[in-house]
């Protein structure tokens, strides 16, 4: 076989795993269920604090799973922003340290997750967040209350929605710098840029955002380098506070110190 006819080959190999990777990017990206880890299932079993199932109304065609934890409409709201793996039980362990602050709390599952009908991507995830925070106003809670916590993908979506807002505070836990940096670190050979779909490029809306931020990551995070929090957290506006560990890997250990972190960092808001 001459070298032409070898070259070929890897070519046309190398064509038809660009064509894979696009075709499949997002059951790459959006892992709903990987059992026995990850379920489509809820149950709530183990959360300590007491909850309401809630289903929020995105469209038509989409409704949301969520659950509610309410104290007081004087007090903050976190909305919880998950990440791109696994259902609501598989943040009990968060939640029951969030729950024990002096502030109220609603997580939501995105489409595609939790049973919710539909299928992630980046503006359909954008649709479901702004939705919660609907949702929250329609109780009475104002936007300048509320707290949005990201988790890992969640960032990018807590980054996006709250550009040029009047959010009480954002709380990112190992945020990245864009998908398309993310893809080229796992996938070099691939034109990740082009191929693409969901960007969530939130280096380049960080600036955007007025609301004190507290940043956390682990600098031994194995799936968001540490450095690309690091740059997150360089180009955000003041007032700005970090969590940085040197422990932690994706994601973050929640314990005591991480929590009376996020403590501190409420108290500070208005």
């Amino acid at each position: 076989m001459s070298l032409f006819n070898i070259l070929l080959i890897i070519l046309l190999f190398y064509l038809i795993a660009t064509f894979a990777v696009y075709l499949f990017q997002r059951k790459l990206l959006y892992h709903p269920s990987a059992p026995p880890q990850f379920t489509q299932s809820n149950t709530g079993e183990g959360l300590i604090h007491k909850f309401e199932n809630i289903n929020i109304k995105v469209n038509k065609n989409i409704n949301l799973n969520g659950w509610f934890h309410f104290k007081d409409l004087n007090k903050k709201t976190i909305l919880f922003l998950h990440g791109n793996a696994g259902n609501l039980d598989n943040r009990i362990y968060k939640l029951n340290y969030i729950g024990k602050l002096n502030t109220n709390f609603l997580i939501i599952a995105w489409r595609g997750y939790s049973e919710n009908s539909g299928k992630p991507t980046e503006n359909g995830l954008y649709e479901d967040a702004e939705s919660a925070v609907k949702f929250l106003i329609s109780k009475g809670i104002s936007e300048k209350n509320i707290i949005l916590y990201g988790e890992s993908l969640g960032t990018a979506i807590a980054i996006h929605i709250s550009q040029n807002k009047n959010f009480a505070g954002i709380i990112l836990e190992a945020p990245f710098t864009s998908m398309v940096d993310m893809g080229q670190k796992y996938y070099p050979f691939f034109p990740v840029k082009f191929l693409l779909k969901d960007k969530y490029e939130s280096k380049k809306k960080i600036n955007n955002i007025n609301s004190p931020i507290l940043i956390m990551h682990g600098k031994r995070d194995k799936i968001v380098p540490f450095y690309m929090g690091e740059e997150i957290f360089n180009l955000a506006n003041s007032p700005k506070f970090n969590y940085f560990t040197d422990h932690d890997d994706h994601m973050m250990e929640f314990n005591d110190d991480l929590i009376n972190q996020v403590d501190l960092f409420i108290k500070k808001l208005n």
